[in-house]
């Protein structure tokens, strides 16, 4: 057996089981012919998917898994457990469960995905030999029979053989224990080969000498983005991500990853976007190739812009939008926008800053606050029931006199959510309390039918 679903699991079933033994000891059970192929073609696939929404450096890691490069691309999606969590849940729900793993060496976070604990694991920097020491010595990617010939030595786990010499074991195993066990460790650099797939739009750049001079590969960046918008605008293409890989010549692969918000071929911009980001590269010894790829491309139709002595062009601010989502991440940059729903704190909800109008709107007939709380804050008030307007609140250890009052404004719950809200209402009123300051409270309930809420009183907003 290669594999085995989570009932197959809890019937006492396991991976590497004969298929035989499988089937006697569990009645109908349902067995698949492995295809390796399809598996590797799949494997590419979210490769691909991963290379164009996380990271620049992506290869597959057969038989079950992926080697991202992350670094310099994770404040982009909010940093490592935030870009992990992301990852983890989308592949859920597309129907993969999914483990992972951030570390320093590529080893240590094959090692973690596999057999560490919990689904999601982000080791600190120079943390690997810590992480990964109570580990089964099967995670250092050992092949079987070494693995097996270890165990019969009494060494189980990775701290076993660190403990130990090393000269007698490169005698008796050769040089790939000594060298996975660096990798794991991150004493030994392993190259990843990062998949490209084939309808990638690149460019490249080869050198006789290596370069290492900021200047240098600024200026060569430069020439890349010139070549790479001349084939955009062949194809009528403007590019929304842009990946540029500098091989070293100690096979380390050095990564630039930005972002548009729009569709772009305006080579200067571009430039500009990726020369901002040269100073997070350590060119080591000498960079010997260059590579620039848009990994993601959208439609761009040229438009002649026409001069007009009536109409006032539009403000474009998109270069100041990719300028800030390429320093702090996409994720922290948008704009509220509003939704349809009468309840108000369902009512927006955050867009990208260039995302289309909905169409939707705000009530227009009560006005809304400016500031609305995250979560309503119950005060403690002294009101007439059923629909008069409180005469005092409390409101964070402060007594406020309500001087004028507006209201009640009746909001009702919305049923097809769920059925508590089907007779659930709120009454809001706007207040202004003897110093000029206006709130926006609600009392939960109708004043009068318990059923209908708790009757508790609740700020909301503040006006001005």
């Amino acid at each position: 057996m290669l594999a085995a679903d989570p009932a197959a699991l809890a019937v006492g079933l396991r991976v590497g089981m004969p298929a035989t033994k499988a089937q006697a000891l569990v009645k109908d059970l349902v067995v698949n012919d492995a295809d390796p192929q399809d598996d590797a073609e799949a494997l590419d696939r979210l490769a691909v998917w991963a290379l164009r929404r996380y990271a620049p450096i992506v290869a597959p890691d057969p038989p079950d898994g992926l080697v991202i490069d992350t670094t310099g691309a994770d404040h982009l999606h909010g940093g490592e457990s935030a870009m992990l969590a992301d990852m983890v849940e989308r592949l859920a729900a597309a129907g993969f469960a999914a483990r992972a793993a951030i570390a320093d060496s590529w080893g240590a976070a094959h090692a973690l995905a596999r057999f560490g604990v919990g689904p999601m694991i982000v080791v600190h920097p120079a943390g690997n030999a810590n992480a990964i020491a109570n580990l089964p010595i099967a995670a250092l990617r050992l092949p079987a029979d070494m693995v097996d010939s270890l165990r019969k030595l009494g060494l189980d786990r990775i701290l076993d053989l660190v403990a130990k010499p090393r000269a007698p074991f490169a005698l008796r195993f050769g040089p790939e224990l000594g060298r996975r066990l660096d990798h794991a460790m991150g004493r030994l650099s392993e190259p990843i080969d990062p998949i490209r797939p084939p309808d990638i739009i690149e460019v490249r750049q080869m050198f006789g000498e290596p370069i290492g001079a900021a200047e240098t590969i600024a200026r060569y960046t430069g020439k890349l983005v010139g070549e790479l918008c001349d084939l955009l605008e062949t194809r009528s293409l403007g590019a929304r991500r842009l990946d540029l890989l500098l091989h070293r010549v100690d096979n380390r692969i050095e990564a630039i990853r930005i972002g548009t918000a729009l569709p772009l071929r305006d080579a200067k911009r571009l430039s500009r976007l990726l020369t901002d980001k040269i100073e997070t590269i350590d060119p080591g010894f000498g960079i010997e190739l260059m590579r620039l790829a848009a990994t993601i491309a959208e439609p761009l139709v040229s438009r002649q812009t026409i001069s007009s002595l009536i109409e006032t062009p539009e403000a474009d601010v998109s270069d100041l939008i990719d300028t800030l989502s390429n320093r702090v991440g996409e994720e922290r940059l948008y704009r509220m926008a509003p939704m349809a729903s009468d309840v108000p704190e369902r009512s927006v909800r955050r867009v990208a800053p260039t995302a289309p109008e909905s169409g939707e709107g705000w009530p227009r007939h009560w006005p809304r606050p400016a500031r609305l709380l995250p979560v309503p804050e119950p005060i403690e008030t002294v009101a007439l029931l059923p629909d008069h307007p409180p005469v005092t609140f409390i409101w964070r250890g402060i007594r406020r006199r309500v001087k004028r009052a507006d209201g009640p404004e009746r909001i009702f719950g919305e049923w097809w959510r769920r059925d508590a809200e089907l007779i659930a209402v709120r009454d809001y009123f706007q207040v202004e309390d003897e110093a000029g300051e206006r709130y926006w409270i609600y009392r939960a309930g109708d004043g009068e039918d318990l059923t209908t809420g708790s009757h508790r009183w609740f700020l909301h907003g503040i006006f001005g």
